[in-house]
């Protein structure tokens, strides 16, 4: 059975799986990282009689000497390692990568077209340009790398768009394209003006490619077995951490300041995920990952001026990270870092939702059109089974909660499916207070007649870590009493078994969201250079970037 006929089946089709290949091999365990220890005063052995006046007396008191350092943890050291020292020789993590890069930026440049997103963007002094800044896609900004990083991440998360990664954590690993991006371009810009940014390097395209696949690496393995969610904590905890480790290493900082960064970024303030859920949904999910990158960029830049880390900062008992805010648990790991993470990234093709509904939005289209087909429509719904695996229920399951904004309305599985099945569409402007979506009262009636409930062997599918699908099953009663057969989709467009078929409309998806901003010409010609894997991989950054300005844009 192929990729797409896998998609959408009904009941009455046998129940194939395709075989899925052994898991990776393990990568070559990384090099330790040095450990820096400090020199210590001798110490001074007095007198009985009198100490002889001098100015450091103080020092030759009975004060006890300065501490050794200490060994950084374990699972800092391990990141710092691996974005040193461990290179990325997998062609298909960087054709993946690739089009991750150009999905990413499509998103960003789409959300432009929101107020809401562009009214939080441009420098924090109105009319400041900074000399060789990083130039923000889209727009006629050019700002400090700081700032940059915000502006970059926040139009990219905006949307809920771009790429996935589901596992015991969610995330979204191309969020950490705002802190690359905006620090990358700045290097290169400065270096072309005589600086000497992280060894005077001028940065490729395929250096950023690089920089994003130990970014998603990051982010992704530490999502596999720890749920920050269920301690209240959101994960962009993840994007700071994964654009910290990489940015370091951009700026040319050693692998023991690349240590000194991530330490830093544990022990910054976390993000309370209580934006993201009922009574307080509410637009700062859009930007959480803009400020994120921005919070990386700037610890990294003050571990370059000589800031020092934080060496047990996850492990200290009391104060440490794990104690304070992980319940006294240690992280565990599932692989070493490699390349995984971006080998099996999902892409968000079809729509733009909250991807644990991605197959439930699939499996409603089916419906609606079969629906029209018999002469019927959403009006004719008695109610809705939904038979779905445990991460959808505790995120997006809102069959009575109120959609009071964009943010409610993208966040619940009830919402998105029912304006599928009455519109045959969804869109991003379907969240819109005021729009027609919002306002229905079929869709809001049909919202609240669709029920979920939880299949264990889809959630054992959704964890497996060769497997790693997203299903979703619908199953409709008509108010006749009809029952169809149930709609089941558990791989979604963009999912790595579909891989192949969802590149065409990841392609189409980035020419789309180019369309707004620029001529024909210019989204051929982005189009075309987007396809050229290695013309666009040995492209000065700041020149690539240079080809998204727009200083007569409608939006900003």
């Amino acid at each position: 059975m192929s990729a797409l006929n896998r998609g959408v089946r009904t009941v009455a089709s046998k129940n194939l799986r395709i075989p899925f290949p052994a898991s990776l091999q393990s990568r070559a365990l990384r090099a330790p990282l040095t450990t820096f220890t400090s020199r210590t005063s001798p110490r001074t052995t007095n007198t009985p009689a009198f100490r002889q006046f001098s100015a450091m007396a103080p020092l030759q008191s009975g004060a006890p000497p300065p501490p050794q350092a200490r060994e950084y943890d374990p699972e800092i050291k391990d990141i710092a390692s691996y974005v040193h020292n461990t290179p990325i020789n997998s062609d298909l993590a960087f054709d993946t990568a690739r089009f991750v890069f150009l999905d990413t930026l499509g998103c960003g440049l789409e959300g432009l077209r929101f107020k809401e997103c562009t009214k939080l963007l441009g420098p924090i002094v109105e009319g400041t340009v900074v000399p060789n800044g990083t130039k923000v896609p889209g727009t006629p900004f050019q700002l400090d790398p700081v700032n940059g990083a915000f502006n970059i991440g926040a139009m990219i998360r905006w949307l809920d768009y771009n790429d996935c990664w589901l596992a015991a954590e969610w995330g979204h690993p191309s969020d950490n394209l705002g802190a690359i991006l905006a620090v990358a371009d700045w290097i290169s810009r400065t270096n072309r003006a005589g600086g000497n940014l992280g060894n005077g390097k001028i940065i490729t395209v395929k250096e950023v490619l690089e920089a994003m696949i130990k970014a998603h690496e990051i982010q992704g393995c530490l999502a596999l077995l720890n749920s920050f969610n269920k301690v209240g904590l959101d994960h962009v905890v993840l994007v700071k951490v994964a654009s910290a480790a990489v940015v370091s290493k951009m700026l040319g900082l050693s692998e023991k300041q690349t240590a000194d960064a991530v330490s830093q970024a544990w022990v910054d303030g976390q993000s309370l995920r209580t934006y993201r859920h009922s009574p307080n949904t509410m637009s700062r999910k859009s930007w959480a990952a803009g400020d994120a990158c921005q919070r990386a960029v700037n610890l990294v830049l003050k571990v370059m001026k000589g800031e020092p880390g934080v060496p047990t900062v996850l492990s200290a008992p009391v104060w440490g990270f794990y104690d304070v805010l992980f319940k006294g648990n240690k992280f565990e790991f599932q692989r070493p870092y490699g390349s995984y993470v971006m080998e099996n990234v999902l892409f968000k093709v079809s729509y733009p939702a909250e991807f644990h509904s991605q197959t439930a939005i699939e499996a409603a289209k089916h419906i609606h059109k079969q629906l029209a087909d018999q002469g019927k429509s959403a009006a004719d719904i008695k109610e809705i089974t939904c038979r779905t695996h445990e991460a959808c229920i505790r995120i997006i399951d809102k069959q009575f909660k109120p959609m009071d904004n964009f943010a409610d309305r993208d966040h619940c599985i009830q919402y998105m499916a029912a304006v599928m099945l009455v519109y045959g569409r969804l869109e991003a402007t379907d969240y819109t207070d005021g729009g027609e979506a919002a306002t229905s009262p079929l869709v809001e009636s049909l919202r609240q007649k669709i029920k979920c409930v939880e299949d264990p062997q889809f959630t054992l599918d959704y964890h497996n870590e060769n497997m790693r699908t997203i299903p979703n099953a619908l199953t409709v009663t008509l108010n006749d009493g009809t029952v169809l057969e149930e709609v089941v989709v558990e791989a979604p467009l963009g999912h790595k078994l579909r891989r192949e078929e969802a590149k065409p409309e990841i392609l189409a998806k980035y020419k789309r969201h180019l369309g707004p901003h620029y001529s024909e010409a210019k989204v051929k010609e982005l189009v075309d250079l987007g396809n050229d894997a290695k013309r666009l991989e040995g492209m000065a950054v700041d020149e690539y970037v240079d080809l998204y300005v727009n200083k007569d844009s409608k939006f900003v």
